[in-house]
């Protein structure tokens, strides 16, 4: 069983990362390590090249490894060749780069941090809290932002419940619930805020994180009181679970004059709070 996408930042670059529980491993984006190492304009000819002679060489690690979907800058899962920790310590020993010698340290650090959030899961809280505060999120915002992620992660325990796919499925049911509450779809308003690979929720202010919340938090109950058999019927909850939340939207919306879904990102508040 594997977790959505991560993103890892190493000197603010982003590596998409992907944990599986089955294997206990992290899988990283190659392409996206060869960019970091090499400050290549075109990291996929870079690895193709590479490819191609570590082949020839007959070299055992590049042919191990595989493609997983990772989600690419327009917003869509893409087959992507991703590497293993391990895989990635002997790659890196073919791409000449004064970077090599940090990130194999910063690729040690995250594989011992996620081996310790294994054992204690409070770490993980304590790491996110930490990385929020960091970049300059308001300790109010920080406690909305930890708590939309236990209610998500009780969101998607109800659908593995179900017997739900990770990953398209999920996916989609996101979308259905996203449109219902804030009247577009998960493209459509990470557009709006301007984002690429970004997090949404991690663009989202206190109240559309609220309003998000409440949407999940409703799927989730509703699902569990009605108990949908099927993709279909999940989507219908998915539906009601938003509509709640999209209801709540445009009361507040009508009391206030003002609109709730906006374009406003991280960034812009960020730099907002630092004038």
């Amino acid at each position: 069983m594997e977790k959505p996408n991560e993103i890892k930042l190493f000197e603010a670059k982003q590596v998409r990362t992907l944990w599986s529980e089955e294997k206990e491993e992290w899988y990283f984006s190659i392409v996206d390590v060869i960019e970091v190492l090499t400050d290549s304009v075109n990291a996929n000819a870079y690895w193709r090249k590479l490819k191609q002679r570590l082949k020839a060489e007959g070299n055992e690690t590049v042919t191990n490894c595989h493609g997983l979907k990772m989600q690419s800058t327009d917003g869509k899962m893409r087959l992507t060749d991703v590497a293993t920790t391990e895989q990635l310590f002997r790659l890196i020993q073919s791409i000449p780069s004064p970077k090599a010698e940090p990130f194999k340290l910063w690729l040690a650090q995250i594989a011992n941090e996620r081996l310790n959030e294994m054992q204690d899961p409070e770490l993980t809280i304590d790491r996110a809290l930490e990385q929020y505060l960091n970049l300059g999120y308001s300790e109010n915002w920080i406690n909305q932002r930890l708590k939309s992620i236990e209610i998500r992660k009780e969101l998607t325990d109800e659908w593995k419940r179900l017997g739900l796919k990770e990953g398209q499925q999920f996916a989609s049911l996101t979308d259905i619930i996203t449109k219902s509450w804030s009247g577009k779809t998960t493209k459509e308003y990470k557009t709006l805020k301007g984002l690429k690979k970004e997090n949404l929720r991690d663009n989202m202010t206190n109240t559309e994180l609220i309003l998000n919340m409440l949407a999940e938090a409703s799927t989730k109950d509703i699902s569990q009181a009605v108990n949908p058999k099927n993709f279909g019927e999940s989507a219908a909850v998915a539906k009601r679970g938003g509509t709640i939340a999209g209801n709540a939207r445009k009361e507040l919306e009508e009391q206030t004059g003002k609109k709730v879904v906006t374009g406003l990102n991280a960034q812009t508040f960020l730099d907002n709070k630092t004038k």
